[in-house]
């Protein structure tokens, strides 16, 4: 069972590394980027603010364009290289969509949040980002897996007459 809600979410300051990303290539692109990340985030003496992120911008094809880092205790300064990107995971009315488990099962838990969606007449935007509470870092058992999907979605428009 997934669990599905309507959250509000507070803006936080990131820091990640964006890319363009073949989605055969994916699997490849996490393998390493979040250490890559870390690792600049704790030359720089910045906190890391909790779990992985992955923010995907547009609905991925042959290619997505993914943002992969972390959140951040303060915003991020910069870094020696100029790769990393400050950012924010920004404020917003969103659904949100717990997976537990492999990510090989992970398109059944966007099918349900599909279905929330459609059910609740809501509007999705065009990005949304998973986090990763917990994964193959922290335990190989894939049944122990974590993902919280965070998809921001359009507030209705308010006209005046």
């Amino acid at each position: 069972m997934t669990e599905i809600s309507l959250i509000d979410v507070e803006e936080r300051p990131t820091v990640a590394l964006r890319r363009q990303v073949r989605t055969d290539a994916l699997a490849e692109f996490f393998a390493g980027v979040f250490d890559e990340v870390s690792a600049e985030v704790e030359r720089a003496g910045i906190q890391i603010g909790g779990a992985p992120f992955a923010r995907y911008r547009g609905v991925p094809g042959d290619v997505a364009d993914i943002e992969a880092g972390f959140p951040l205790t303060a915003p991020w300064p910069g870094g020696a290289d100029g790769e990393l990107l400050a950012g924010t995971l920004p404020t917003a009315r969103a659904v949100e969509a717990v997976h537990q488990g492999s990510y090989d099962t992970l398109r059944e838990t966007y099918q349900a949040l599909e279905a929330f969606v459609a059910e609740h007449k809501l509007q999705l935007q065009e990005e949304w980002w998973e986090i990763y509470e917990s994964g193959p870092s922290s335990d190989q058992d894939p049944g122990t897996w974590r993902t919280r999907i965070v998809w921001p979605i359009e507030y209705p428009q308010v006209t005046s007459d």
